[in-house]
């Protein structure tokens, strides 16, 4: 009887933990999201909000929501789920269906200031390519976005 509850409790647990991992935010988490990134850039500039939102255990990254920045050019200036991509130009980067979203982006950021498109992007949380959503706001010469998957 002991064993059962130890395998029922450790099963239980196990699918908590796979439902964390998997946890997915919402188009109104992205949302509010970004507008707290924009604030906070606009309050606390440039040096102080790249570091609230590269830390990947910070206020700016929850679950599959992370905010990140592209100057003009398509170059990553900063970026909460992936540090690696910092100082990359992405420009040219096409989603699975060869669309090249950063250029989008930043056509509409300039035109509009702000805008939402979708793409296909790799989850950083489930590894897979999924349709997501972006927010997008320019602020200055810089773009800030988040986006959640669908």
């Amino acid at each position: 009887m002991k064993k059962l509850i130890t395998v029922i409790l450790v099963v239980g647990l196990l699918a908590g933990m796979t439902t964390f991992a998997l946890a997915k935010g919402t188009a109104k988490e992205a949302k509010s999201m970004l507008d707290k990134a924009v604030k906070y850039y606009k309050a606390n500039g440039k040096d102080k909000a790249f570091a609230a939102f590269d830390d990947q255990k910070g206020q700016f990254v929850k679950e599959d929501l992370y905010i990140y920045v592209l100057d003009p050019k398509g170059v990553v200036v900063s970026h909460g789920a992936n540090a690696k991509l910092i100082g990359q130009n992405l420009i040219d980067l096409k989603d699975s269906d060869g669309k090249t979203f950063i250029k989008v982006i930043l056509d509409e950021a300039k035109a509009k200031g702000k805008g939402i498109m979708d793409y296909k992007w790799t989850n950083p949380t489930s590894k897979k390519v999924e349709q997501k959503s972006i927010f997008f706001e320019k602020v200055g010469d810089l773009v800030i976005a988040c986006g959640y998957y669908k």
